[in-house]
């Protein structure tokens, strides 16, 4: 029963992912359109709401161009290796409590791996495209996911910490563990500074702007992507887009409570968290907190310029790794006060 309960889940999930992602970019272009004073896709359908499968048809519809130098076997599967780490990162991300695909004992450690391997497929995607301006991508990429996961990685360890201070059990790790954790008090209150590096290495991750620089056009012609075409092309979109939805998912785990809701003592009186309709309030809570960021996401992008190289490692390195290494030290001087 629970493998078929899983196996339903995954199906759902797979659905409303994916679902989510395309409609993310015609929410991404309606927020363009408005910051810049425009109208936006208001074409295909009422409201333009066909826009993103009239993209779909036309990528499927387009040539796919191979160059004639290019590893025809890593350029195959790069960008499907993309789109799959995309989605693997959301399997151990409660959703509401009980509803999970996966509660394994290490979940964060599990988050932090996968998205880590996701720059594999934007350098093999670079490195097997044989051009120059795509190889200076996938290496641009490479260096900047590097330096700014060892900030994220450290703000973890202080919501590890967080968690073992406030939760009552021993499998602290566990991300629905991290969510009871914050039933009191969410831990964007109680690290704040760990919330803000959290977000920003997320940006990076994510190849979102300002920090972009993988597929900066204005140097690179597109970047890794730049020798694909069709639906490679868009399936690169795809990864970015459901990689952008999976870090406002996970932000909201560490940091924002996940499935819990403001206030939820007073839901909890009023017995309105029993049964099917505490799962549709938490699953509500959780959905509006996921794309409350992902409309972040989409504003910073649209709001501030792009940085230099340069000064994209300088803030990974000489600001954000020493701030992290600090802010861990005082969050676990504080608990150790607090538990004496």
């Amino acid at each position: 029963m629970d493998l078929t309960f899983s196996l339903i889940l995954i199906g759902i999930a797979l659905f409303v992912l994916l679902t989510a992602a395309a409609y993310t970019v015609y929410a991404e272009r309606k927020v363009c359109a408005l910051i810049q004073q425009r109208v936006g896709p208001n074409r295909v359908g009422p409201l333009g709401l066909l826009q993103p499968l009239a993209d779909v048809i036309k990528l499927l519809l387009k040539e796919d161009i191979v160059p004639d130098k290019a590893n025809k076997l890593i350029h195959f599967f790069a960008p499907m290796l993309s789109v799959a780490i995309a989605l693997s990162a959301i399997a151990v991300i409660p959703f509401a409590h009980g509803v999970y695909i996966a509660d394994v004992n290490v979940g964060i450690m599990f988050t932090l791996a996968v998205t880590s391997i996701a720059v594999y497929g934007i350098t093999l995607s670079g490195w097997s495209s044989n051009s120059k301006y795509a190889l200076l991508g996938g290496l641009r990429s490479s260096a900047q996911m590097i330096s700014y996961e060892l900030s994220m990685g450290i703000t973890v360890v202080g919501i590890i910490l967080l968690t073992n201070t406030f939760f009552a059990g021993t499998e602290f790790m566990k991300m629905t563990s991290i969510v009871e954790a914050q039933e009191s008090l969410w831990n964007v209150f109680r690290n704040p500074i760990g919330f803000l590096i959290f977000t920003v290495c997320a940006f990076a991750e994510t190849n979102r702007a300002p920090f972009d620089l993988a597929e900066a056009e204005q140097e690179l012609v597109g970047g890794f992507h730049t020798e694909y075409s069709s639906m490679k092309f868009a399936m690169f979109f795809l990864a970015e887009y459901l990689n952008m939805i999976t870090a406002s998912a996970i932000i909201t785990t560490l940091f924002l409570g996940g499935y819990l809701l403001p206030f939820q003592g007073f839901f909890e009186s009023m017995g309105w968290m029993e049964g099917i309709l505490g799962i549709i309030l938490q699953l509500t809570s959780f959905l509006a907190k996921t794309f409350l960021l992902v409309f972040v996401f989409i504003w910073v992008r649209w709001t501030l310029p792009r940085f230099k190289y340069n000064q994209l490692m300088e803030i990974g390195w000489r600001y954000f790794l020493p701030v992290s290494i600090i802010n861990l030290m005082v969050l676990a001087g504080i608990l150790l006060f607090l538990n004496q």
